[in-house]
């Protein structure tokens, strides 16, 4: 299979300033020859030094298609393993597809997705964890997201994981080794030091399993719940976060009745808002669906925002409505909303809610301590999630393999 040539369109598809295109395989180099003429007569791509640039134009036969800028990369030392080229071109459509089906012309194929990673793989250029963190950095869509990609594509998961392994090898061999001499009654395997190993192990693997659900969130977003009595202005905080009219706002309570969400980045973490149904006693039976949603986002919220009517509320009331909230929210983080300060005395409403952990008494409607709002989030989530520097996985298959893994050690 490495034995083809392959080429595909490596920036995104569509017109733009300059469109480059990607060609691996071990005739790359003199497929090209035989459609580029260099600015300088005579010069020969073959006989260039790898990691240089070439200005010319791709020609079919007596036409010219374009000018370009040629970079090579001669295999091994090129992304794939393979020789690589490739084709810097104006980004129209046209041009475009008229070099990759000169390509083909000449014996390439069209690659397939990921081939040019895969082939990386399968000539030793990277491991298989970093192959797989390239789709995660192509998809990341904020900081943090990006810096886990990041850190395994440079093989951060992967250094954890050789390491791990190099120790349990050692003492595999150690153990083989008394096996061979098992008649002559000697000792090559300590095994308080095997009890210590497999310990050590054991804390390291559940570290990294623990993770991935932190890995998860940090890559999908982190899901803050607004949850609340009808028209408390759950849906106007929605808005005025996101700054649109992406929920409905009216006087008439029950107006939600349905999950909406939304993303928003914050400090470079994504956080996906999600303003649900007002929660109630109601016979309304699609409210009662909508509030039985509610719940259900709050379980796989990781933030839950308590928003209430400072105006009109109850001390006493939400206090309670705020244990009855903890039942739900375990090991989340809880922050208390007072909203609608505008609409009563200040100073008598902070004496009322102020006793309540983590509370921020806010105006909605006319965006007051929003920010504030937006700078807590980030700075609990912080605390609570990104409290270290250790190794995050957010891919399935390393959680399964990881998961069987401290299962197997477990059992020895």
């Amino acid at each position: 299979m490495n034995q083809d040539n392959i080429c595909a369109l490596a920036t995104a598809s569509g017109m733009g300033a300059i469109a480059v295109l990607r060609i691996s395989g071990p005739d790359a180099i003199d497929i090209c020859e035989s459609i580029f003429e260099s600015k300088r007569p005579g010069k020969l791509l073959a006989s260039q030094k790898s990691h240089t640039i070439h200005l010319g134009s791709i020609v079919n036969g007596n036409q010219m298609i374009d000018e370009v800028l040629l970079s090579l990369f001669k295999g091994p030392n090129s992304y794939t393993g393979d020789n690589v080229v490739e084709i810097s071109c104006h980004g129209s459509t046209f041009i475009q597809q008229q070099i990759l089906q000169l390509l083909i012309n000449k014996g390439c194929r069209t690659a397939k997705p990921g081939e040019f990673t895969f082939r990386a793989f399968m000539n030793g250029k990277i491991d298989l964890s970093q192959a797989e963190a390239v789709a995660d950095l192509i998809s990341s869509s904020n900081e943090k997201s990006h810096q886990l990609a990041l850190s395994q594509m440079r093989g951060g998961f992967s250094s954890e994981i050789n390491s791990l392994r190099k120790q349990l090898i050692k003492f595999a061999s150690l153990i083989e080794l008394e096996l061979d001499f098992s008649t002559e009654d000697v000792e090559f395997a300590d095994r308080k030091q095997l009890d210590g190993l497999l310990n050590r192990l054991k804390i390291v693997l559940r570290k990294l399993v623990d993770s991935f659900a932190l890995g998860n969130v940090l890559k999908n977003g982190i899901p803050v719940a607004i949850v609340g009595e009808p028209n408390v202005g759950k849906s106007t905080l929605l808005n005025t976060l996101l700054n649109e009219e992406r929920a409905i706002v009216s006087e008439i309570p029950g107006t939600t009745r349905d999950t909406i969400e939304d993303e928003l980045v914050l400090d470079g973490m994504s956080f996906r808002f999600i303003d649900t149904a007002g929660i109630r006693d109601t016979k309304d039976v699609i409210e009662t669906i909508g509030i039985e949603k509610t719940f259900e986002k709050i379980k796989q919220a990781k933030v839950i925002l308590y928003l209430f009517d400072a105006s009109t509320a109850n001390s006493e009331t939400v206090h309670a409505e705020i244990k009855k909230l903890e039942e739900h929210t375990m090991g989340k983080q809880l922050i208390a909303v007072a909203n609608k300060v505008d609409n009563g005395d200040v100073r008598s409403i902070k004496s009322s809610f102020g006793h309540l952990p983590n509370v921020l008494f806010i105006s909605a409607k006319y965006k007051e301590n929003v920010e504030l709002l937006k700078d807590l989030l980030t700075y609990q989530v912080k605390q609570g999630l990104l409290n270290n520097d250790d190794v995050i996985i957010s891919n399935s298959r390393h959680f399964e393999a990881l998961s069987k893994a401290l299962e197997y050690l477990v059992k020895v």
